[in-house]
């Protein structure tokens, strides 16, 4: 009975680990359909993000230019209200009692005067700016419609490409999902974080020339058989990956060259 359990769970093991090479084939299959896309999603993502701040500016501008524009109409109802009030204080002159009087109307149009001046130049000033803004929006105008030609390109480009492999990759995609309920939650959440952290995405590996397939280095004869016997998961314990026999993976594991030195002739 204790034997029939024990065959039971290392075939449950051998299913698991079986599951998840075959997993991880499919996986690394998805990764090559991404590769021949390239960089060709980033840029277009970086295009995307580059028109949308482009069209961040320009709005700002406008928005600026429309309040630059408020401010010019203020300074010009100011200035007719001053050039009003100059005209009575003018008015009033003609009829004051005395030099006071007089010299206090003056000064109060010198003062209106004055102001009017520096509401001219703040006209000036904003104009200017207002200038500037339209300067910048048509610089911003001539990149953004740069931009938006180019990721029409990148984005033809990519659909192209998409629609050649989409098809290829959902039939891979639907094989791989099919083999997740053969491995149990705990050890396929481990392949995954294993998978995203590694360089390669290659979560499970065979060992070959006597050491681990996905970072190369030495494994000992003991793990090795231990690996063989498939009595539990065995991970790397330089990389983390999970380790797989190449007979249980189905592929031909490749065995170290052995170098033999030639006598010398004495």
């Amino acid at each position: 009975m204790a034997t029939d359990k024990k065959v039971e769970k290392e075939r449950s093991v051998e299913e698991r680990l079986k599951a998840l090479f075959q997993l991880q084939t499919l996986l690394s299959e998805i990764d090559r359909i991404k590769t021949l896309r390239g960089e060709l999603p980033n840029e277009v993502k970086d295009l995307e993000d580059e028109i949308i701040r482009f069209q961040t500016r320009i709005q700002k501008h406008k928005d600026e230019i429309a309040e630059l524009k408020q401010m010019v109409a203020q300074k010009g109802i100011e200035i007719k209200e001053r050039e009003a009030k100059i005209a009575r204080y003018q008015s009033q002159q003609d009829n004051v009692r005395n030099n006071r009087e007089y010299d206090f109307l003056n000064k109060e149009i010198e003062f209106e005067g004055l102001e009017i001046e520096l509401a001219e130049k703040n006209i000036r000033d904003y104009n200017k700016a207002q200038d500037q803004k339209t300067a910048e929006i048509a610089k911003a105008e001539e990149e953004l419609a740069d931009n938006e030609h180019i990721l029409a390109e990148k984005r033809s480009e990519l659909d192209e490409i998409v629609s050649e492999t989409k098809q290829e990759e959902e039939n891979i995609r639907e094989k791989a999902q099919a083999l997740e309920p053969v491995i149990d939650a705990y050890t396929l959440a481990a392949f995954k974080r294993i998978r995203k952290n590694a360089r390669n995405g290659l979560g499970i590996v065979t060992v070959q020339r006597n050491a681990c397939g996905g970072c190369f280095n030495r494994i000992p004869p003991q793990r090795q058989l231990e690996i063989k016997m498939h009595k539990k998961i065995i991970v790397c314990e330089y990389c983390g990956r999970i380790m797989i026999d190449a007979a249980l993976a189905g592929v031909e594991e490749v065995k170290p060259t052995v170098t033999t030195k030639k006598r010398s002739r004495s």
